[in-house]
């Protein structure tokens, strides 16, 4: 595998557990992604379901709220509306949603002008937890417990397509140039496509031994597509794209439950140690996968 471990950073006093999602200890760091010093902490006085970035801004989906962070002017907002734990967040345009224990997803657009998050709607089909959301063609999908995942029009936010082809609880969510990727405790991925009217048909099914916990697309140094898909066998396996072919694992001490794309070739993984690693993809000097 064309990449190695940079850092690895430790903050978190105990074991974050638990399927299908994680229990934190309560806390929100911010780290230098080249020094590994902790910039900034928090102590958000709740466990943390969820949490992104998106410019200035944090998100961090806790019981019953979302807490906003700029950290740039250091205003702290609770946008209220979720019932429940906040599972997974996602910004698409001017737009944040939040997926919550409810099975509801909760919309809010954010103001430029006046720093600030209106309510725009309230997503309500699932019939369990929303444990992902992923965005791309002007359309919200979110998965759920329950096993199904729904497909949303972002403009007028109804629900426009269910696929139920899982049979497990749906545990990730990436949308790339048209596709779909989906994974599973039920130990596969799936590539889903479009065709006219919005029927969304399977176009490949890949199984492993093993439930899927986390799905993130990147391209390696040389630009080359690549999915990394954790296990719940505490390994993450690199595919080439389209080819699906194996082209390398990383090993970790519990379930790799984050994967996030860096800059300058960097990506990191959080697995349910506490650890936080940076790694770096590095040319191969031989010019092959």
């Amino acid at each position: 595998m064309a990449s190695l471990c940079w850092q690895s950073l430790r903050a978190t006093r105990r074991p974050l557990e638990g399927l299908p999602f994680l229990q934190g200890y309560g806390t929100a760091r911010i780290w230098d992604g080249h020094t590994g010093k902790c910039l900034h902490f928090s102590n958000l006085g709740d466990e943390a379901g969820s949490l992104i970035t998106e410019g200035a801004w944090v998100f961090i989906g806790m019981k019953n709220v979302v807490k906003a962070l700029n950290i740039h002017s250091d205003l702290e907002l609770n946008l209220k509306g979720p019932v429940g734990q906040v599972y997974a967040m996602i910004v698409a345009g001017d737009m944040l949603f939040a997926g919550a224990q409810n099975g509801g997803i909760i919309a809010w657009r954010a103001s430029c002008e006046t720093d600030s998050f209106q309510l725009a709607a309230s997503l309500e089909g699932h019939n369990g937890a929303v444990s992902c959301l992923a965005v791309g063609d002007k359309m919200l999908f979110s998965g759920s417990l329950d096993k199904t995942i729904r497909v949303w029009d972002i403009d007028t936010f109804q629900c426009i397509k269910t696929f139920s082809g899982h049979a497990d609880v749906v545990t990730s969510l990436v949308h790339c140039n048209g596709y779909l990727f989906s994974s599973s405790l039920d130990c596969t991925i799936k590539v889903l496509f479009a065709t006219e009217g919005q029927n969304w048909v399977v176009l490949y099914t890949h199984k492993e031994e093993n439930g899927v916990l986390i799905l993130c697309g990147m391209n390696d140094a040389e630009t080359k597509p690549v999915l990394f898909c954790s296990y719940n066998d505490d390994t993450v396996r690199l595919y080439d794209l389209p080819s699906f072919c194996e082209r390398g694992r990383i090993f970790s001490k519990r379930e790799v439950r984050v994967i996030e794309r860096g800059p300058k070739n960097l990506f990191f993984t959080g697995d349910a140690s506490g650890s936080l690693t940076v790694w770096k993809w590095r040319q191969n000097p031989q010019g092959s996968s």
